[in-house]
């Protein structure tokens, strides 16, 4: 069966002193299938869009703030990840200068500056704390990794570096 991924973004905005971290708590729809997590921003890219323009809409749409600055750390794919066990291929970016006053909240949940050194005590998919180091590493190099998901949860998590 071929691999067709719903193909996505997933971006990680640092505090201007680049202790904090920008996350969503998805605290405002019962039937979402994140409720409770803590999560970066991002989404779905448009089909006329590439993927730095998608993550650059989808920061400002969740968040308010203009990306100035940002890179790609990585890709994860999430093969079964979805409600449906849809595959999703995820390109991972750190945005280290934005423009604006980010929102307290937007339709997902809460929007809460939390420092790096606290990420490992939030509630968040478990896959999470397998590539949050490899977003936030001194390491240059981007990771590409893959994070099978059955059920609800992972399964394996494998990566590289390139």
């Amino acid at each position: 069966m071929p691999y067709t991924p719903i193909v996505a973004t997933l971006g990680y905005v640092l505090s201007p002193d680049g202790r904090e971290v920008l996350l969503v708590h998805r605290n405002a729809r019962p039937d979402d299938q994140h409720l409770g997590k803590y999560n970066g921003l991002g989404g779905k890219i448009e089909p006329d869009e590439d993927v730095v323009a998608g993550m650059r809409r989808e920061i400002l749409e969740e968040a308010g703030i203009t990306c100035e600055q940002l890179r790609l750390r990585g890709t994860v794919s999430w093969p079964g990840f979805g409600k449906r066990g849809e595959d999703w291929l995820g390109f991972v970016f750190l945005v280290t200068r934005f423009a604006g006053t980010p929102f307290t909240h937007n339709p997902e949940g809460t929007l809460e500056w939390v420092p790096l050194d606290r990420l490992h005590e939030l509630p968040m998919w478990e896959g999470d704390r397998n590539f949050l180091p490899l977003v936030f590493d001194d390491d240059e190099r981007q990771f590409h990794g893959v994070m099978p998901y059955r059920e609800g949860r992972m399964v394996s998590w494998s990566h590289s570096r390139a």
